[in-house]
C-alpha cells in the first residue's frame, strides 16, 4: 500500500471516531433524559454517569452488532475508502442537522443510510444485503413498539406493586432506583452504539488488507470506541434532552424508572442478537407507553409526530447525502 492510501485510512478511522463521538454527542440525551427531566441527578453529573455505563459495556458484550454493520448492510467486497468516508459524513451531516433542530433522530440508522446510498451508486441494487437491511429496517417500527409495550407493561406493574405506599415514599424509592436503571440503559446505548463505529473501522481495515483473509474486530478497536462514543456522551446534547424529557410527556421518578428499564431491556437484547437498533426509537416509545398510562392524553403526541417524521426521514437522507458525496469524491 503505499503512502496516499495509508493516509486516507487512517483519516477515514479518525472521522469514523468522530462519528462515534458525536453519536455519544447526539445520543446523550437518550441517555439522561429520564433521570435528569425526573430531577434525579443535574445534567453535570448525569453526563458523567451514563458516560461511565457506555464504556463499562464494553466488557459486558461481544461484537455481533459491529459484525452486522461490516458485513451485513452491503456486500463487503464492493468496500472502498471512498464509499466509507461518504457513508459517514452522511451519517455525520445528518446527526448535526437533527441536533441542530432538536430532533431525536437515529444515529444507526443514518449510519446505514450512509452505507445504502454510497452503495448504491458504487454498485447498484445488487450490492445491498437484503437480509441485514430488512432485519435493521423492521426496527425502526419494532423498537419503538417495543419500548412503548414494555414501558407501559412495567409502569402497570410498579403501580399496583406501590397502591399502598404514599406518594412520598415511592418517589424518595424510585429516586434511587432510576440510578440502577439510568446505569443499565446507558450501558445497552454503549453496547449497541459503539459497535456501529467498530463495524465501519474493522471494514475499513479489512478492505485495505490489515486484519487478514478472516473479518475480525481486533481488541484494541473494542476499546477505542467504547472511550470514544463515552467522551461524546460527556459533551452532551441539551437540546435533544428538552425534547427527550419533557416535551414528550412530564415524567416522575417512578416512571423514569419504568422507561429505562424497558428501554435497557430492548437495548440490550437487540444487541445479543446482532441487531442495530435505535437507542433514541427505543426509549422515545418507552417514555410514550409510561405516559399512556395515565391516561392517553398525557402524550404530547404532534412531538411524537414530529421525531416519527425524523425517524422515517433518517435512512433515505443519509443516503442522499453519502450518494452525493461518493458522487463528488469518485469525480476527483
Amino acid at each position: 500500500m503505499d503512502s496516499s492510501a495509508l493516509v486516507l485510512v487512517v483519516f477515514i478511522v479518525i472521522v469514523a471516531l468522530i462519528f462515534d463521538f458525536i453519536n455519544g454527542f447526539h445520543d446523550a440525551a437518550n441517555s439522561i433524559s429520564c433521570i435528569v427531566s425526573t430531577r434525579v441527578l443535574p445534567p453535570k453529573y448525569a453526563v458523567y454517569w451514563a458516560a461511565a455505563f457506555n464504556f463499562l459495556a464494553a466488557f459486558i458484550v461481544g461484537t455481533p452488532v459491529a459484525h452486522t454493520i461490516g458485513t451485513g448492510i452491503i456486500d463487503p467486497g464492493i468496500v472502498e475508502n471512498h464509499l466509507i468516508l461518504a457513508a459517514l459524513i452522511g451519517a455525520i451531516v445528518w446527526n448535526l442537522i437533527t441536533w441542530w433542530l432538536g430532533l431525536p433522530s437515529s444515529s444507526s440508522h443514518a449510519l446505514i443510510g450512509g452505507m445504502i446510498g454510497a452503495g448504491l451508486v458504487k454498485g447498484g441494487l445488487k450490492v445491498l444485503v437484503w437480509g441485514g437491511i430488512i432485519k435493521t429496517a423492521s426496527f425502526i417500527v419494532l423498537s419503538p413498539a417495543i419500548g412503548f409495550t414494555l414501558g407501559f407493561f412495567y409502569m402497570v406493574v410498579v403501580l399496583h406493586a406501590t397502591r399502598g405506599v404514599s406518594v412520598k415514599r415511592a418517589d424518595n424509592l424510585f429516586r434511587r432506583l432510576q440510578l440502577f436503571s439510568s446505569a443499565i440503559h446507558s450501558m445497552g446505548h454503549g453496547m449497541n452504539d459503539a459497535q456501529k463505529t467498530m463495524g465501519v473501522i474493522a471494514i475499513t481495515l479489512f478492505s485495505a488488507g490489515f486484519l487478514g483473509p478472516v473479518f475480525t474486530i481486533p481488541y484494541w478497536i473494542i476499546m477505542v470506541c467504547y472511550v470514544t462514543i463515552a467522551l461524546g456522551t460527556l459533551a452532551g446534547g441539551w437540546r435533544i434532552v428538552k425534547t427527550m424529557g419533557t416535551k414528550i410527556t412530564k415524567l416522575q421518578p417512578m416512571g423514569g424508572f419504568c422507561a429505562e428499564t424497558a428501554a435497557a431491556s430492548s437495548l440490550i437484547g437487540a444487541s445479543l442478537f446482532g441487531i442495530p437498533v435505535s437507542t433514541t426509537h427505543t426509549i422515545a416509545g418507552a417514555i410514550m407507553g409510561v405516559g399512556s398510562t395515565r391516561r392517553f392524553t398525557a402524550v404530547r403526541w404532534a412531538v411524537a409526530g414530529t421525531i416519527l417524521w425524523a425517524w422515517v426521514l433518517t435512512i433515505p437522507a443519509s443516503a442522499l447525502i453519502s450518494a452525493a458525496t461518493y458522487f463528488v469524491l469518485s469525480i476527483f
